[in-house]
């Protein structure tokens, strides 16, 4: 290829790898659902966007230290304290099963629906049993089913894809270096262990370099996030030198460590740190997917949909069968579990690697891997998009509509407030600092938030789970202000704080930005002393006749989703929705 050639493909990749995401928020459909086509067609149309032209063989070893990227990041998300101990038995089990199960039913059906050698189809098989996060996670925020679900199905997807990389690269080194595949022999279970052995000494030491520069050096957040992105390569690339493949295991080590140590103390959001993982999964489906072509694709399109099938109607929901039996999980639960199995990023680069591997040895059929996973991603993934919520409304998993509001401040008028929300039909939970403000809330029956509540919603290590808005309204306008900026990470949702007072001299209040609540007529002091000279907030239709003399706070909207009057945007209401109103004397004076 020509240097311009090259520097279009490099470009074009970068662009369809953002476009896709872009996109793919838009529709609030998984991005795989746009990737892989996007990448299978541009591989295509085009001859500028083939990864193997565009960085020759060491696209395999971008491909693995990319992903060790990924698995890293998705271990500081598992978090053990979120786990409760008797959900760690289903994960271990539905890791277990998982993995033996797909393994042998593929290596079973392969070689009779595909036409290829049996250990061609073993490889296949142990290519398939990973899942990954960055595809269920984001088909569970668009489903949202409840935390006991999500968190099992997000640790499942985690740690199975570390497993499936190890077992993948012990399968090739078997099959390249013999016509059969003896798993029963010691040898590969002593293999495995030492893989697993070479994985944790490189966890190890990543940890440790993590330490000293995270806590020792106590770097910022741009220097930091250079740094673990320097060692989680480093020690990725160390260990697959030593022995293939461990890198990964280094990694998801070393992000647990720093998700579950105390001392890290890393933000819940990392907002440097997950824009690069997102742009390297883009960067990578779309490169792997073009590299399958049609030709590739044709032969073995109707075996591969009967392959989705089983998989789907047969392997998983005995896995999730098996793993959740005898358990408190309810049957809903049970069933979602096992309607849920996409795979993902890890299956595609095994997959690119392996196959490519097996085909330089001149292995028969392994031409074949690649596009029967390209196929089976996309079928799962498209499949489980479509149905996962309906199937979760169905079996009753997915959280209550609506929004549930934190409401900071213990003032009469905020409590007043809280009651009018509640009115409204929403799930209300305030805090306040002082004891005679918290009994107040007490007598009216409000839900009262744990004192340690707000000390955990400013944490930078913590999410405020189960919130999804914030109204700070207390009598400090300089809190409000500081707290709106520090919560904005820590919690799923806006935050909101009412205006300073305009002739303040506060600290900070009058200079942060943030969203300012009801605008700036409506400020603090005014509302306090609106309320004291008898103004009261009123629920109502929002096509019942308006009082006069009424400012509208809050539109409820038909699926109970709360939206805010703010002085960025006027909230207009629709038939069928609810408002909250404050009416009565308006303020005497500024």
């Amino acid at each position: 290829m020509t240097e311009d050639e090259i520097l279009l493909g490099l470009a074009l990749t970068v662009v369809l790898a953002t476009g896709s995401q872009i996109l793919a928020n838009k529709l609030r459909v998984p991005a795989l659902i746009i990737l892989l086509p996007v990448g299978f067609a541009a591989g295509a149309m085009t001859d500028v966007i083939h990864p193997d032209q565009l960085l020759g063989a060491d696209f395999s070893d971008l491909v693995s230290l990319s992903v060790a990227v990924i698995l890293y990041d998705a271990g500081l998300g598992l978090d053990l304290r979120k786990l409760a101990h008797h959900n760690r038995g289903i994960v271990g089990r539905l890791l277990v099963y998982g993995v033996l199960l797909t393994f042998l039913v593929v290596g079973a059906v392969g070689p009779a629906m595909f036409d290829m050698e049996l250990r061609v189809a073993a490889m296949l098989g142990m290519i398939l049993v990973v899942s990954g996060p960055t595809v269920v996670g984001p088909l569970l925020d668009f489903v949202r089913p409840n935390d006991k679900v999500r968190r099992i199905l997000i640790w499942e997807g985690t740690l199975t894809d570390p497993i499936g990389g190890i077992l993948g690269a012990l399968t090739f080194h078997a099959v390249a270096a013999s016509h059969k595949i003896d798993i029963g022999r010691g040898y590969q279970l002593g293999q495995f262990l030492l893989s697993m052995a070479v994985g944790l000494v490189g966890g190890v030491v990543g940890i440790a370099l993590l330490w000293f520069t995270l806590r020792t050096l106590r770097l910022g957040e741009t220097l930091g996030t250079l740094a673990q992105l320097a060692i989680v390569i480093g020690i990725s690339a160390g260990c697959d030198i030593v022995r293939d493949d461990t890198g990964l295991i280094a990694a998801i080590v070393a992000g647990m460590a720093v998700a579950n140590m105390r001392g890290f103390d890393m933000p819940a959001r990392r907002p440097f740190f997950e824009t690069l993982v997102q742009l390297i999964i883009g960067l990578l489906f779309i490169s792997i997917s073009s590299t399958v072509t049609p030709a590739s694709v044709v032969p073995v399109l109707l075996p591969a949909l009967a392959l989705i099938a089983i998989l789907v109607l047969v392997v998983r929901p005995l896995v999730a069968f098996g793993a959740a039996a005898r358990t408190d999980l309810s049957r809903g639960e049970r069933g979602f579990l096992g309607w849920m199995d996409p795979r993902g990023i890890v299956a595609a680069s095994t997959a690119s690697a392996f196959s490519a591997g097996l085909v330089e040895r001149g292995v028969t059929g392994a031409a074949k891997i690649l596009p029967v996973t390209f196929l089976v991603i996309v079928g799962t993934v498209l499949l489980y998009a479509l149905t996962a919520a309906p199937v979760a409304r169905r079996l009753g998993v997915v959280k209550a509509a609506g929004t549930r509001v934190l409401l900071v401040g213990g003032e009469p008028w905020v409590i007043e407030l809280g009651r009018a929300l509640r009115s409204a039909g929403l799930d209300v939970v305030m805090w306040a600092g002082l004891e005679e403000e918290r009994g107040r809330i007490k007598e009216t029956g409000l839900t009262l938030a744990e004192g340690d509540l707000l000390a955990t919603a400013i944490n930078p290590g913590a999410r405020l789970e189960g919130v999804t808005a914030v109204f700070l309204a207390t009598d400090d306008d300089d809190f409000n202000a500081l707290a709106s900026i520090v919560m904005q990470d820590n919690v799923d949702g806006p935050v909101y704080r009412v205006g300073p007072s305009h002739d303040g001299h506060g600290v900070v209040a009058p200079y942060t930005g943030g969203d300012v609540l009801f605008g700036g007529s409506l400020v603090r002091h005014a509302l306090a002393e609106r309320y004291r000279r008898g103004a009261r907030f009123v629920v109502q239709p929002a096509d019942a006749p308006l009082p006069p003399g009424h400012e509208t706070l809050f539109v409820v909207r038909a699926d109970q989703r709360l939206d805010p009057v703010t002085e960025r945007e006027e909230t207009v209401p629709r038939a069928g929705d609810t408002v909250v109103l404050l009416v009565g004397p308006a303020p005497t004076g500024p």
